[in-house]
């Protein structure tokens, strides 16, 4: 079949080098890819938010499946678009994908659905919401309701810092509407689990377990990031635990939007916090995580394509995955200045080198070929280099081993991804928001 994949990043990456494996997929276009999906489709000059031009191409080019990878085109109702044409294609509409458009939304559903998860108070009015921060104990959590390229939350550890927080969301607009509205939750502690499931609105089928490090620097410091590595299966939980998780926090999600008329079909990702009361949920997410696909998606051995035709048909007839025994690490390499302002565009040396590698897979995000045909950083989050190994240690010292070959200028990464694990069977402890 043919398969148009949208996306970019190190998640579309992986995606597509998943897809690729499949007996099934006969020719793979990426809208608009990056250099290192180059080697696996035809990367297309249209942007992933362009709907009516990726309508078009599907239609004149008779794609046979259209997957999502960012948000945003879900969001913008593109699943709803293209099923209006007839098309398949893997996502949740737009009425399901305000799980992630609106913070609020989700914060009801789940209040709805008896899901555990931070209390919470939503204001409009930036006096209003001053007053409420002045009478709570830090730190709290300010959230923009919208999408807001992953830097609408902040933690804030003293009055100060809150008040300033919903100054610039809701008075200064710097996140535009999507601050108009801000959640102020408590903030919670513990350790962190993602968990990502595939459903077809009524089956539910979990992914192996992860862990995200979203802080910038060693020992959890610095600010929040999309994601500075990940490991899979996470310490924290075993089979039966993520089983109970996911009875806990996704199906009654799902359940409750099919009473409401909303079918979700795609993948959802659950981000939990592991508290003392048991797991809490921090946002949900109606894509694969990044870079949590990248450490999850490597130990599928189940064919992907396969099961994301099934969904976007409407039926999960596939009730199990198998996996691949060994752990995997995937260690982020990133433009220095990241997640604030960086400059892009250096040479990126010793990619062929770690992708001769066994069992360590390069997956490109902000890269693209430059007019010598050079493969050159263009953006933030540079690289993703996941390793496996038959156990955790070895996947980290062959993921370092492989990322201390990789150079450019102003490059930057952890050096402790995983790290806590593997010193204390345990997970990263820390108190991140989404």
């Amino acid at each position: 079949m043919k398969v148009l994949l949208i996306g970019s990043g190190g998640r579309e990456h992986v995606l597509a080098w998943k897809i690729a494996q499949s007996s099934e997929c006969e020719k793979l276009y990426v809208a608009p890819g990056n250099a290192g999906i180059a080697k696996l489709g035809e990367c297309l000059s249209i942007k992933a938010e362009d709907i009516e031009e990726l309508l078009k191409f599907v239609k004149e080019n008779k794609i046979d499946l259209t997957v999502v990878g960012p948000e945003l085109p879900l969001v913008n109702g593109l699943v709803n678009q293209f099923e209006s044409e007839g098309l398949l294609v893997f996502g949740p509409t737009k009425e399901a994908a305000q799980l992630e458009g609106s913070k609020i939304f989700s914060k009801e559903l789940m209040l709805e659905s008896k899901v555990p998860t931070a209390s919470s108070q939503v204001f409009s009015n930036v006096n209003d919401a001053k007053r409420y921060i002045i009478e709570q104990e830090p730190p709290i959590v300010i959230k923009a309701d919208g999408l807001a390229a992953g830097k609408g939350v902040v933690i804030a550890h003293s009055c100060e810092e809150g008040i300033e927080a919903v100054n610039r969301m809701i008075a200064k607009r710097v996140f535009g509407d999507a601050g108009s509205r801000v959640l102020i939750e408590e903030c919670l502690t513990g350790a962190e689990l993602s968990v990502l499931v595939l459903t077809d609105g009524e089956t539910v089928i979990p992914l192996a377990s992860s862990q995200d490090h979203k802080r910038a620097f060693d020992q959890d410091e610095g600010p929040n990031t999309g994601g500075m590595g990940a490991y899979s299966p996470c310490s924290l939980v075993d089979d039966a635990k993520l089983e109970e998780i996911v009875r806990l926090t996704a199906q009654p999600i799902i359940q409750t939007l099919k009473k409401k008329g909303i079918i979700y079909r795609g993948v959802l990702y659950v981000g939990i916090m592991m508290t003392q009361k048991g797991p809490y949920v921090l946002e949900y997410n109606v894509r694969f995580g990044d870079p949590e696909a990248q450490a999850v998606l490597p130990r599928l051995k189940t064919d992907l394509l396969s099961i994301l035709l099934q969904i976007a048909k409407g039926k999960l007839e596939t009730k199990t995955l198998e996996w691949d025994s060994r752990a995997c690490i995937t260690v982020v390499i990133a433009s220095q200045g990241y997640p604030g302002s960086y400059t892009t565009g250096f040479p990126i040396l010793g990619l062929e080198e770690v992708a001769s590698m066994g069992g360590v897979i390069p997956f490109h995000a902000g890269t693209k070929l430059n007019e010598e045909g050079k493969t050159v950083t263009a953006g933030g989050r540079v690289l993703s280099i996941s390793a496996l190994g038959a156990t955790l240690r070895d996947a980290y010292e062959m993921a370092y081993c492989a990322v201390k070959r990789i150079s450019f200028k102003n490059a930057f990464y952890r050096t402790d991804i995983g790290r806590q694990a593997l010193a204390t069977n345990f997970s990263i402890k820390n108190s991140r928001h989404s």
